[in-house]
């Protein structure tokens, strides 16, 4: 298979359309390709562990206070090392520099967004769903309908991921969780997709939030969730869990499944009864996994498709003075998922079998809900501590049956953990309460202490021959300063607007007039120029972009954050100097702001809205980050052993991991 291939596609049957957000698919085909290879090389054993978000100052730091000795071992074996992170040092763009050993120019994933230049609409990076444009009409029977295509899942990753290659070798692979790769490869041993997999609904989580608060105001939870108003007759609530469109119906119906709460008249207690299921709950305790059936109603009886099978957690929040029980988004069933999630497709399965049921959605640690106030920070963390324990026990089964070649284990719980708590290190933060912040000053370090944990068993138990690999993504840092990168825009004359009057209160680009704009800045760390022939309403002639584009660099290297006396932004990349040309350079920003370390793009502008001011006191729920410049956030490289090949950057880190199978590739930088 060739390293352009296209995208990863998977296709549903046609009776398994979820209109708008969701494909059921009975079947995943395999993307097998390339010889056996030598089996001589499958006797090799490497263990990759990893960690999303780990950094290397604060790694460093807990080392030397003695708080994570198993790190200690390895660094003091072979160093701990900074591993060169991506540009811009996103999640998905970052594990996708390592899955290809390419950069954005040949992966095509340059951002968490991407917008479609002719329509201006912003759209999800690494997968969407793509429908046939052939399909036709759905049949129609009285008040139900079927369906005629299921569509395709699409895996929008480019390039060959260095499993594949290694399978092309006889090296057997498994990869647990690796972001950017929903729907799966199907080119390793075993998958199972991580960060990028959706809920039920189709999204990257939406979790319910029940409530008997009149007027409750949602508006801290839009986006994220959804509050239904839930009040008890005779001491019980009846009301029910919303799923996706009920494509069965001409109706615009949900499917749903019916549930009831019903309240003890003494204590704070609670019994949940969902479909055939029932849980006791105290106030301020999870449920474990509920399975659920979303009803598809009559016509989904008569097409044998009666409901959608998901899985939830529910927390009771309270049960006086108010009724409030929140409810995870709904995940994909492993036993039975409606959409493709692991290769083999009956792997899931297996792996729910034998460990339990557990998220299969990409970032299951709720963070939407935390920031809506709807978790508060100690029901947050038991939550990240729950799905922390789930992969611990998933993968110790992993590692037991293992029998060498490539073990990938993913953790998440430091990324998140740290956008959420970093106030909690950084008393000069803006968002730090001097009577809080202080009692989780331990959260994060005790995080990065159970992944040491970890880590100590893989070196028990791995083969002694095997080479570990501890490795980040990205590291971390503080967010205390928000740039406003439209608003600069607009401020400098590069942005106009119909109406200054509203232009703060429209939504996506709601206030720009295209014609006289040249840029326009969209996802956190991408500025686009409103070129002719490539934007809808282009202005910029491609004779001026280059010219234009060195002059917006200029401009941005030299604005001073008046609150610090230093500069805002510390490198702009211009994309043809940045990116190797492997396809799909376009589809990227014509240039990548660097902010400085703690200072981030605000999440407003990300999205197209404008601001009163251009540089402001991060006040957000979210007071760490790393979107920046990426010489400010490396990784960590972590060995037992000297590697093959040295790696500074992930994508170098891509190519040692197959020199130590002794898999060679002339594409391979010198």
């Amino acid at each position: 298979m060739r390293p352009d291939r296209r995208p990863r596609l998977v296709r549903a049957p046609a009776a398994a359309l979820l209109a708008g957000s969701l494909t059921l698919a009975v079947a995943l085909t395999l993307a097998g390709c390339g010889d056996t290879g030598d089996a001589r090389v499958a006797s090799r054993s490497v263990v990759i562990l990893g960690f999303d978000g780990l950094d290397h100052e604060l790694t460093g730091k807990l080392i030397a206070e003695g708080r994570l000795p198993n790190f200690a071992r390895l660094a003091e074996a072979n160093g701990l090392g900074k591993l060169g992170t991506s540009v811009p040092p996103q999640s998905p763009v970052a594990w996708s520099d390592f899955i290809t050993g390419s950069d954005a120019g040949v992966h095509g994933i340059f951002d968490f967004v991407h917008r479609d230049p002719k329509t201006m609409l912003p759209y999800l990076s690494t997968s969407r769903v793509v429908a046939d444009p052939d399909a036709g009409e759905p049949w129609t029977l009285g008040d139900c309908q079927i369906p005629v295509d299921g569509g395709q899942m699409e895996l929008l990753r480019h390039g060959t991921p260095f499993w594949e290659k290694l399978e092309r070798a006889g090296v057997e692979t498994t990869v647990m969780r690796m972001p950017a790769n929903f729907p799966p490869s199907g080119s390793a041993t075993r998958e199972l997709s991580g960060m990028g997999t959706p809920d039920v609904l189709g999204t990257y989580g939406t979790f319910t939030f029940y409530t008997s608060e009149l007027f409750y105001d949602d508006s801290k939870i839009s986006g994220g969730g959804e509050a239904v108003e839930a009040w008890a007759e005779d001491g019980i609530v009846s009301t029910e869990l919303i799923g996706p469109d009920n494509p069965f119906t001409k109706a615009k119906t949900k499917a749903t499944a019916p549930f009831q709460v019903h309240l003890d008249p003494d204590e704070p207690v609670a019994k949940l009864v969902v479909g055939d299921e029932e849980r006791i709950l105290k106030v301020g305790e999870w449920s474990d996994w509920v399975p659920v059936s979303l009803d598809l109603g009559t016509c989904g009886k008569l097409l044998m498709t009666p409901s959608i099978p998901a899985i939830a957690r529910f927390y009771l929040k309270s049960v006086e003075p108010e009724f409030e029980l929140y409810v995870s988004p709904l995940n994909l069933d492993p036993a039975n998922p409606v959409m493709p999630i692991s290769t083999p497709p009956d792997f899931a399965a297996e792996l729910a079998e034998t460990t339990g049921p557990f998220y299969t959605q990409g970032m299951p640690e709720d963070t939407k809900a935390f920031e809506g106030d709807v978790l508060g920070r100690d029901q947050f963390l038991e939550q990240v501590r729950i799905a922390h324990d789930e992969m611990v026990v998933q993968y110790q089964r992993l590692l037991a049956d293992w029998r060498g070649g490539l073990l990938f284990l993913y953790f998440g719980a430091a990324d998140l953990t740290q956008h959420t708590m970093m106030e909690t290190l950084d008393p000069s933060h803006p968002r730090f309460d001097p009577e809080v912040s202080p009692k989780y000053a331990d959260v994060i370090p005790r995080t990065y202490a159970l992944f040491d944990e970890f880590l100590g068993y893989v070196l028990e138990h791995a083969p002694e021959d095997a080479l570990v690999v501890v490795m980040s993504d990205h590291g971390f840092t503080s967010w205390r300063r928000a740039f406003a990168l439209n608003t600069w825009l607009w401020r400098n004359g590069y942005l106009a607007v119909r109406d200054p009057q509203s232009a703060l209160d429209a939504k996506l680009f709601g206030a720009v007039d295209w014609s006289e704009t040249r840029a326009y800045g969209l996802g956190i760390n991408g500025l686009y120029l409103n070129l002719q022939g490539r934007e809808k309403e282009g202005v910029v002639p491609a004779s001026e972009r280059l010219r234009l584009m060195q002059e917006l660099k200029e401009k941005l290297l030299a604005e001073i954050d008046p609150a610090t006396g230093r500069p805002a932004i510390t490198q702009v990349f211009l994309r043809e100097e940045t990116y190797v040309d492997g396809g799909h350079r376009e589809i990227g920003p014509d240039l990548v702001i660097g902010y400085a370390k703690g200072t981030r793009g605000s999440s407003a502008s990300a999205l197209g809205e404008l601001e009163e001011e251009v540089l402001s006191d991060n006040t957000e729920e979210w007071p760490g980050d790393h979107l920046m410049d990426p010489d400010a956030v490396p990784g960590v490289l972590l060995t037992n052993r000297p590697l093959v090949r040295p790696a500074p950057t992930l994508r170098e880190l891509h190519w040692s991991i197959l020199a130590e199978f002794g898999v060679a590739d002339d594409r391979a930088p010198n």
